[in-house]
């Protein structure tokens, strides 16, 4: 058998140069914002190619979600190359096995290799990682990494985070963090810091975009996918420039619990897919948002001990109309009365509406009344910027219906909110919020 040297046929461009020698030298973590067509998943899956030949293991390429794995990898074809992107990394000489269906390969080094989308990460729990690359980490469930940064921990494992900006989310915070911190690379690049493109060809690609989506959209998509900018709006989402308003005006800050209020939940349920809790309390005419909670893959029960666990003066539960439904849990009826067997008091049942539309509507009245805790509600205002519409791409406009991603749950369990109204039981001091844009000691 012939000799195969790693990476194979490939080399980084001189822009990608500080990743590739950061990885090599032993990084353990590394986060890169570079515009669209930069070679981002070309570094990821060389790079892997060449750390499972040095150390036997498990080895992930995260895409957020399951069908985007196999067509942007598994089965993409390099335009330079001709070939499939995953044989210019791996070629068949250094495998001893494919399994298309599952997206795998293992090498005959030992390790083993997988894409799979982040709304899946926890089917894998059981097989730990030794190294994992998070791409379009910005559009991805942050539960992932949560999952995951653990393990890595322990095993002394990497990460790799590659993307284009989607606001000021969980990525851009990423991105903050690893510029401050010497244990991190973080690198931002624009089309104009390398040269992948001219002027005239970023010139007209923007024109394309707008033409194609309308100036508003076609603007924000190019800032974002070739200038990397974070602050351009993230183009079909319903709430985030309600959020930015928020942001602006002190209204997510420090939001504390007030003892002597109620505190409200809202949920939506999921079986196999997260489950989203928000905790609110009345604030004069609006509302103090001041805690979130979500997991995936736990019974009913963990929630019950993890809201019994919190100081909470507890009101009413809003839960969606499925909590009625028995076969959301076996043998022990349905969520709604299993929670109320283990002592949650003060459930009600939001009934389903007729318009999805309608509900949406709901929640853009309430959100410029709310202001939330910023450590305690982050994931799940990260929720809500993301949340947007579906954009049919043969139709070129977008859906009337949500696109059911990470986001959406959290999206869902605060539409519970809107709609339901918590309604308090007594009366309820309240606290001078005047001062929340400095936060509330």
């Amino acid at each position: 058998m012939p000799e195969v040297s790693l990476p194979h046929q490939w080399s980084p461009r001189e822009y990608q140069h500080k990743l590739w020698r950061y990885m090599h030298a032993g990084g353990k973590r590394a986060i890169a914002i570079w515009p669209r067509r930069h070679g981002k998943d070309d570094v990821a899956l060389h790079y892997t190619a060449c750390a499972a030949h040095e150390r036997v293991g498990v080895y992930w390429h995260l895409l957020p979600q399951q069908n985007q794995a196999r067509k942007a990898i598994w089965n993409a074809v390099n335009p330079h190359t001709g070939r499939r992107r995953i044989d210019d990394a791996f070629p068949a000489a250094v495998r001893k096995r494919t399994r298309d269906d599952e997206m795998f390969i293992e090498f005959k080094s030992g390790s083993t290799w997988q894409v799979i989308g982040s709304d899946n990460y926890d089917a894998l729990v059981g097989t730990p990682p030794i190294g994992v690359v998070f791409s379009e980490w910005a559009l991805s469930n942050p539960q992932a990494w949560s999952l995951i940064r653990p393990i890595l921990l322990e095993n002394g494992g990497w990460a790799m985070f590659i993307t284009t900006p989607r606001g000021r989310n969980h990525a851009y915070r990423m991105y903050e963090m690893g510029k401050a911190s010497d244990d991190w690379f973080a690198e931002r690049l624009t089309a104009n810091d390398t040269t992948v493109f001219d002027t005239d060809a970023l010139a007209n690609e923007r024109a394309e975009i707008i033409q194609e989506r309308g100036e508003d959209d076609g603007d924000a998509i190019y800032q974002q996918e070739y200038m990397t900018s974070f602050s351009a709006g993230l183009p079909g989402a319903y709430y985030a420039k309600i959020i930015d308003r928020l942001e602006a005006d002190g209204r997510i800050t420090a939001v504390p619990y007030n003892p002597q209020a109620q505190v409200h939940t809202a949920w939506d349920l999921g079986r196999n897919d997260q489950t989203a809790i928000w905790f609110v309390q009345r604030y004069g005419t609006g509302w103090a948002i001041i805690d979130y909670l979500v997991n995936t893959s736990v019974g009913i029960d963990w929630y019950v001990k993890e809201l019994r666990a919190k100081p909470y003066n507890y009101g009413e539960h809003l839960m969606p109309h499925d909590a009625e439904n028995e076969h959301l849990v076996s043998a022990t009826g349905s969520i709604a009365d299993t929670a109320g067997s283990m002592g949650l008091t003060g459930i009600r049942i939001v009934p389903r509406t007729a318009s999805v539309a309608n509900d949406i509507n709901e929640v853009r009245q309430i959100l410029p009344l709310c202001y939330f805790d910023k450590a305690k509600t982050e994931k799940g205002v990260d929720a809500l910027r993301a949340y947007r519409r579906i954009w049919d791409e043969k139709l070129r406009a977008y859906r009337d219906t949500p696109l059911h991603d990470w986001a959406s749950d959290p999206a869902d369990a605060f539409r519970t909110f809107a709609i339901g109204k918590p309604r308090d039981r007594e009366p309820a001091r309240t606290i001078d919020y005047s001062q929340l844009s400095r936060g509330i000691v």
